[in-house]
């Protein structure tokens, strides 16, 4: 369920703030707030959000603008699937 259009979207206020004081080329803005909308204010700003394990550099554009930062975040690593097969296939492909 998404959030209500009168409230509009979710800024947390703590990402505002540091906004307000640092400058766009000065060192990225660490935050925890994977929730908070990207806004056109945020473009130019490097953010290092926090993915439950480690930080990820998200750096905005006008294509994110409304997006959220965790979406940009992935909290989940893919590894492939084939297991001993899979792996003696790439094997015989790298040997070729």
């Amino acid at each position: 369920m998404s959030r209500s259009s009168k409230k509009g979207p979710y800024m947390d206020p703590n990402i505002e703030k540091k906004i307000s004081k640092q400058k766009a080329d000065d060192g990225p803005i660490k935050t925890w707030s994977r929730a908070c909308a990207i806004s056109p204010e945020m473009i130019g700003y490097t953010f290092m959000v926090h993915n439950g394990k480690d930080f990820i550099k998200v750096k905005p554009t006008e294509e994110m603008i409304g997006h959220k930062l965790g979406e940009f975040s992935p909290t989940r690593k893919f590894v492939k699937h084939g297991g001993k097969i899979q792996k003696e296939v790439e094997k015989k492909a790298a040997a070729k």
